[in-house]
Parts: C-alpha cells; sequence; structure tokens
C-alpha cells in the first residue's frame, strides 16, 4: 500500500477512494500522554500505543467521534471507560468526506468546511454560513468550529431578530448574530431542513 507523507501524517493518495489513513497522535492520560499511530477505514478507528493503550471501535461501537484539526476524540459505549482524547496534526479537511459518507448523526465536525452558494451572518465569536445541503459555523476558537449536515440537525429555532438555536445530538447551540435574521431567511432555512429530513414534503 502507497502511502504519500502529508504534514506529518500518512495518507493515502486519492482519499476519495480511500481504504485507510494513518497518522501519529498522543494519547492523552491523566499524568502522562503516550504516542501510537491512529488508522482511520472502512471499517473503524484504531489506535496503536504501547502495551494496553491499543484499541479498534467499529463506528457502529463509537457513541460520538469528534473530529478537528487538533485531534480526535472517541466516546464509546462502555460505561466504565467510555472517552479517549488523542492529540496531534490531524488531516481534518481530508477525512471529514470520507467519515462523513460512513457515519450518521455520531460524527462531529469540529471544522468549517467550505459551502458553496452559502449566505452567512456574522455571530459572536465568528460566523455562520447557510447552504442547500449544511450549515457551517466557523470561529478562530479551536476545536469550536463545526459543520453540520442538515441530517445532523434536530431543529433550528429563533426567538428574535438577532437569537438563533441550532439543536444536534452532540447539544445546543445559541448564537448572538451582529446581523439581523430576516424572517424570510429564516423560514428559507426552517423549510429546507425539514424537507431535507423528510419532516415535510
Amino acid at each position: 500500500m502507497a502511502y504519500g507523507k502529508t504534514a506529518g501524517c500518512l495518507i493515502l493518495a486519492g482519499l476519495t477512494a480511500l481504504s485507510a489513513a494513518q497518522f501519529p497522535m498522543r494519547h492523552e492520560h491523566l499524568r502522562k500522554d503516550c504516542a501510537g499511530v491512529m488508522t482511520i477505514d472502512e471499517h473503524g478507528v484504531s489506535f496503536a500505543g504501547p502495551e494496553r493503550h491499543s484499541w479498534t471501535w467499529p463506528f457502529q461501537d463509537i457513541r460520538q467521534l469528534k473530529l478537528s484539526s487538533e485531534g480526535v476524540t472517541v466516546l464509546t459505549y462502555d460505561n466504565g471507560r467510555g472517552r479517549f482524547v488523542f492529540r496531534g496534526s490531524v488531516p481534518a479537511g481530508t477525512l471529514y468526506p470520507f467519515l462523513r459518507d460512513r457515519m450518521d448523526q455520531r460524527l462531529v465536525a469540529a471544522i468549517a468546511e467550505d459551502v458553496p452558494g452559502a449566505w452567512s451572518i456574522p455571530v459572536k465569536r465568528g460566523a455562520i454560513a447557510f447552504g442547500a445541503d449544511a450549515i457551517v459555523y466557523s470561529t478562530k476558537t479551536p476545536g469550536e468550529s463545526r459543520t453540520w449536515r442538515y441530517s445532523d440537525i434536530d431543529t433550528v429555532s429563533s426567538s428574535g431578530l438577532f437569537e438563533l438555536t441550532v439543536t444536534t445530538l452532540e447539544k445546543t447551540f445559541h448564537f448572538q448574530l451582529k446581523q439581523p435574521l430576516a424572517e424570510a431567511r429564516y423560514d428559507e432555512l426552517w423549510i429546507g431542513l425539514q424537507r431535507k429530513n423528510g419532516k415535510i414534503q
């Protein structure tokens, strides 16, 4: 298997037809982190580190996967120890399309993807863009940007011209808008979301 080296990580060339991506990561501990290699492929996510610090999670066993350019967090269904935090340089923008096609609302994309043809509104600490299939919150705060497919969103709501709430499986996000959200724009957003999710015709 031929890999191309990019920014300190190994990624299979032609990621649209990705069979595996590998990159170095550090597993966070309470006292001292350990180094290893993370692999993301068609079957799931794995981390190979020192003894007792190697795991494999099929996608169906992942309760939540948070992807950012600074790290990956895996939440599992294990009540005893279900949170694994990994830090390092992650090719998040390249991995996102691969994961988007294989995971449902349990994927948290903590990145700001480009949305062609989107309209946007400045908000406190960033901007929010609305496309035909996704909503993107971009901010300079590390790990706080989000890209939501419409299928990732439970609902949107607004209590006024300068307020917007986006509710997802991860959590509810409240945005303070720096420009008014016109009623026509909000109606367009709400109806588009409902149609994409099959709630109205």
